[in-house]
């Protein structure tokens, strides 16, 4: 006879014993075909009603646990490949699980590398007015579905700041807007097509390479030299698609010249369904001049996909990018992909749309250009305080978030990781953004003095200085 206690008053009686006789049969303990106990005689057993039992049983033979036989009783039914998922299930628990919490650096490791922006400088109190002018003045709007491209507010916003910042003439309806540049990835590829070839840089952004390849699309490599991507490399892969971050190239800093960026433009003129993916990294933050032109305000063509992001300019938490297609590509992303929901919240939209509009994004940007500018004097002046000359060499490009370190040293990059990580220090080599093998040891480290803490700073530069020794 069945027996349990049926003790647990967060659900209905009825629900308690069906779970109990559930759990019995996907253990097994029950078994298929197996004749369950009348209702009057388990309800006598278990001290309850017929009516719970009768319940249970018509709960579980509605799940397909039971099924019942015209005047001969409820019996198991045949759950064969249950079997198999629990013998399954059983092995893999036997397994040591593979899946891990992703590793990030623990609070008190320094990290000289790390790509988040600082938090201190967020203008709260704008952005909480924004919010609360939007709750006020948008009521109807933010119960609208968004556009598939997003709201018309924020494009337009977008536009103008790009017209005054970038000097790029664009329609508000050749913008879509996304969460996050790896999601507009993924809409690129399925507009341009999963059978073009696309070119990514290397040393470059491994994550991009991944994209690709998890979409099913074909990614090679070409090299970059003082000017950038390599553009025999590009054309030796037999490239359709070029993707490149010329304003600011990260790891390596480099600005392409203007020379570069039309034989660029010219490549991809050479055939149609020839491409360039513009990805304007870090361009918000050139120190002493205004920003190199885009190759978007450059070309006549209809060949260049303009990529940004607000997560750097602002903080890393705003997952809001954008993309600028020529017209053709637009009109033909709107006729065949607008089934799409945009995937920013059109709260946040219309917030941002107002920042941009009242003109708080620019003066925003104009004081962490100044915060930054100061920060950097800050950082190469504690880097010539604790480091012993001629130990290292500082290589920056006049723009952008982070800049590079030459050491002088003959221990190999992984040496130097792996000796500041035993001090609890964290940094990253342009070495390991190679996509290439083999790896070579480049002796090129990343600072991106962005985020780093001033404090900590002299402290771990004089680990650093020991390790060097």
């Amino acid at each position: 006879m069945l027996t349990y206690t049926l003790s647990d008053q967060k659900e209905p009686l009825y629900q308690n014993l069906a779970r109990h006789i559930r759990q019995d049969i996907q253990a097994g303990k029950l078994r298929k075909t197996e004749k369950l106990p009348s209702k009057r005689a388990l309800a006598r057993n278990l001290g309850v009603s017929t009516i719970t039992v009768e319940n249970a049983y018509g709960q579980l033979m509605e799940e397909g646990y039971l099924y019942a036989l015209p005047k001969r009783g409820y019996y198991v039914s045949d759950l064969t490949d249950l079997e198999k998922v629990n013998r399954r299930a059983a092995a893999s628990e036997a397994r040591e699980s593979v899946i891990q919490k992703e590793e990030e650096p623990g609070e008190d490791c320094f990290d000289f590398s790390s790509g988040r922006t600082g938090t201190a400088n967020f203008p709260f109190s704008v952005w909480s007015k924004m919010m609360r002018e939007v709750l006020s003045e948008k009521e109807n709007e933010l119960l609208r579905v968004s556009p598939c491209g997003g709201v018309w507010d924020l494009r337009s916003a977008i536009a103008d700041h790009l017209a005054s910042f970038r000097g790029m003439s664009v329609h508000p309806g050749q913008i879509v807007v996304g969460a996050g540049t790896e999601y507009l990835y993924g809409l690129l590829i399925q507009l341009l097509g999963h059978d073009k070839i696309y070119c990514v840089e290397n040393p470059g952004y491994p994550k991009l390479r991944k994209i690709y390849e998890s979409n099913q699309a074909a990614c090679v490599l070409a090299d970059l030299d003082g000017s950038g991507m390599r553009i025999d490399q590009l054309e030796q892969a037999g490239a359709d698609v070029a993707h490149i971050s010329p304003t600011h190239h990260f790891p390596t800093g480099i600005a392409m010249p203007i020379s570069r960026r039309y034989s660029l433009l010219a490549w991809a003129n050479e055939k149609s369904g020839r491409y360039i993916i513009e990805d304007d990294y870090d361009s918000e933050f050139r120190r002493k001049r205004r920003p190199l032109p885009t190759l978007q305000s450059i070309d006549a063509g209809g060949k260049v996909i303009y990529l940004n992001t607000f997560s750097r300019s602002l903080t890393s938490t705003i997952r809001i990018s954008y993309m600028v297609l020529p017209v053709s590509l637009a009109e033909r992303f709107y006729r065949e992909l607008s089934f799409y929901s945009c995937t920013v919240s059109t709260f946040e939209q219309y917030a941002l749309a107002a920042f941009i509009h009242q003109g708080y994004f620019e003066r925003h940007i104009n004081r962490m250009r100044l915060y930054y500018k100061r920060k950097r004097a800050s950082v190469l002046e504690a880097f010539a305080d604790e480091l012993k000359d001629g130990r290292y060499e500082i290589v920056e490009h006049d723009s952008g978030l982070h800049f590079l370190i030459r050491l002088k040293t003959e221990k190999s990059d992984e040496e130097i990781q792996r000796e500041l990580a035993e001090k609890n220090i964290r940094i990253l080599s342009v070495r390991d953004f190679e996509m290439r093998e083999p790896k070579r040891s480049s002796h090129l480290f990343l600072c991106n003095d962005a985020n780093l803490d001033l404090e900590q700073l002299p402290e771990a530069l004089r680990k650093l200085n020991r390790v060097l020794s």
